[in-house]
């Protein structure tokens, strides 16, 4: 019996909060609504699970990459409403090594259309689970190209509305100069 009343009192305990993950949690609550609330921007989250590690025992890069292809497709072709693929990777920094029972928290966000093409920018962020602590991990630029049939689509127009969206587009335009510069060479 009594080690059933000590399973029970363990059970029973309820967490600690610092307060200082409550307003932060706040905060993130209300940046994620605005963001996800906007047609151009998609988040998705995933726990970092052991099968994602490489041999230093953190999150393998090819694995963070796959996880950013998929989150380019979904927010390029929920944006678009045609099916898309990816015509170029740009850019990916890995600030941080993401460590296993991390949740990771992709935001994408469509920064700029062409007339087939668009880009995508991701963000991950990297949230431990046992104290709310964040850290910005990896950052990159997917070119998303609309596919119908096998052939290049329209993609549907996009305009920025808010200085966020605007210094996201400028800066976009300046890499696709850049990269159709390369292409030239």
């Amino acid at each position: 019996m009594s080690k059933t009343s000590k399973s029970t009192k363990s059970t029973k305990s309820t967490p600690k909060s610092s307060p200082k993950s409550t307003p932060k949690s706040k905060k993130s609550a209300e940046f994620i609504t605005d963001f996800t609330q906007q047609e151009n921007n998609l988040l998705m989250r995933i726990l970092v699970a052991p099968q994602m590690a490489n041999f230093s025992g953190v999150m393998h890069g090819g694995e963070l990459l796959k996880l950013f292809d998929q989150v380019a497709y979904a927010c390029s072709t929920r944006f678009c409403g045609i099916g898309t693929v990816t015509m170029s990777v740009d850019n990916v920094a890995f600030y941080q090594p993401i460590p296993i029972g991390s949740l990771l928290s992709l935001y994408a966000s469509v920064n700029y259309t062409g007339k087939t093409s668009c880009e995508v920018g991701i963000k991950a962020i990297a949230q431990n689970v046992k104290d709310r602590s964040e850290a910005h991990c990896a950052s990159g630029y997917y070119t998303m190209v609309a596919k119908s049939d096998g052939k290049p689509a329209l993609m549907r127009e996009f305009t920025p509305k808010n200085a966020e969206e605007k210094r996201r587009y400028a800066n976009a335009l300046k890499r696709r100069e850049l990269r159709s510069n390369l292409v030239k060479k």
